[in-house]
């Protein structure tokens, strides 16, 4: 696979007042292949959302360098390339909604663009359906819920035809049956269409699908592997304030009483099997 997004020793500081600063991010260096769906943990003030923001030039480096398909972001004449090639959701979809009507909310942005109206059109029609959202064209974005609300703005992203999805902490404001609703409707555009995917979340259970899961601590990159793999050094993240998910303290829970059972299955599914197995 090629690579998607590319980070060289990443600095990232706030400034502060009286030239004071604060380091959000300290020699980050990794890539992203393109296709894969990767999950980005850690605790509040660990960076993980900053990085996100330095993937499609919200934020540029203090230091390094941040590669979207081999463009610097750092290059102002790609900014709009760049921004086309990398589409971002936000926490709070209130934020990203601009219309009174959905359909019109979703065609915000190619309209900007200057994409012709039939082609907008089948765009919005597209994307709508991508999202399960076809049935709600027409309807006040006002009147939805959360999990439709965030849904509607992955469709706005979508109408740009990204090739890469940031969601960042998108699913943090929702109740869990929405927070299923996006979930399900990303995993499926990175299943169907192969849009690569980067979820920033502190929601350990989000993480089970993913392909790779990078750990970020103290503006650093203290994990990187798959999801069994990071998961299964639960004293190191409990170190950073983190926890494994549900399926995984269970498992521990059970094997710390006797049960034979292994510790680094991720899924319900896989949970189920394992305990069933001594049974």
């Amino acid at each position: 696979m090629s690579t998607m997004l590319q980070t060289e020793d990443l600095r990232y500081a706030y400034p502060g007042e009286e030239g004071a600063e604060t380091v959000a991010l300290d020699g980050v260096t990794l890539s992203i292949e393109r296709g894969s769906f990767v999950v980005v943990l850690g605790h509040n003030g660990s960076g993980k959302s900053t990085l996100a923001k330095t993937f499609n030039a919200v934020l540029l480096p203090s230091g390094g360098k941040v590669y979207v398909d081999g463009m610097d972001t750092g290059d102002e004449a790609l900014l709009l390339e760049i921004r086309r090639r990398v589409g971002m959701v936000f926490q709070n979809p209130d934020n990203q909604i601009v219309a009174n009507v959905v359909e019109e909310d979703v065609a915000f942005a190619p309209e900007n663009l200057g994409v012709p109206t039939e082609e907008i059109r089948r765009r919005v029609d597209d994307a709508l359906a991508a999202v399960g959202m076809a049935d709600f064209t027409l309807y006040a974005p006002h009147l939805l819920s959360g999990g439709q609300k965030q849904r509607i703005a992955i469709a706005g992203v979508l109408a740009m035809r990204p090739e890469c999805i940031v969601l960042d902490e998108a699913t943090a404001m929702l109740d869990p049956a929405g927070r299923r609703e996006v979930l399900d409707a990303v995993e499926r555009l990175h299943a169907e269409q192969g849009i690569t995917v980067v979820l920033i979340t502190h929601h350990m259970n989000e993480a089970e699908r993913a392909d790779r899961v990078l750990v970020m601590n103290d503006g650093r990159l203290a994990m990187d592997g798959a999801p069994r793999e990071v998961f299964s050094r639960a004293e190191e993240l409990a170190a950073m304030g983190l926890a494994v998910p549900d399926t995984v303290a269970l498992l521990r829970r059970l094997r710390a009483g006797g049960m034979d059972v292994p510790t680094d299955a991720v899924t319900v599914d896989e949970c189920v099997d394992a305990i069933l197995r001594e049974f």
